[in-house]
């Protein structure tokens, strides 16, 4: 995971990755939780809470700074958010957003956490 951030700071290597989020998503090796035309939901690849899925914008956003206020993007990862607390029964959660020096992925992301999780789902 570390050589794919290392990698993905890299202007050409950036490029390529948000070409592929809108031109061939499927070829993201991921297992996808929510789609839509701005937003990519998916597991963490490495979770560090027993429920812990990104939610990315398709377009190239660094960080939030740089999300247009008015970017479809956010009202779907109201939506996304929403689904996905309904969906797996989260009775506690926090949707988290991490910038500057706590940023370790170069593309804006969202961190839905829980430490409690529906077992049964």
């Amino acid at each position: 995971m570390n050589n794919l951030y290392r990698f993905l700071r890299r202007p050409f290597f950036y490029r390529i990755f948000t070409w592929m989020l809108n031109a061939i998503p499927f070829a993201i090796p991921v297992k996808r939780l929510r789609e839509t035309d701005s937003l990519l939901a998916f597991f963490h690849p490495k979770p560090d809470y027993p429920f812990h899925v990104i939610l990315i914008p398709k377009k190239a956003v660094r960080s939030l700074p740089d999300l247009d206020p008015a970017s479809p993007f956010l009202a779907d990862l109201v939506a996304a958010a929403q689904s996905l607390v309904a969906e797996y029964r989260l009775p506690a959660y926090r949707l988290i957003v991490n910038g500057g020096e706590y940023q370790e992925f170069p593309h804006l992301h969202f961190h839905l956490v829980s430490d409690s999780l529906d077992t049964e789902h």
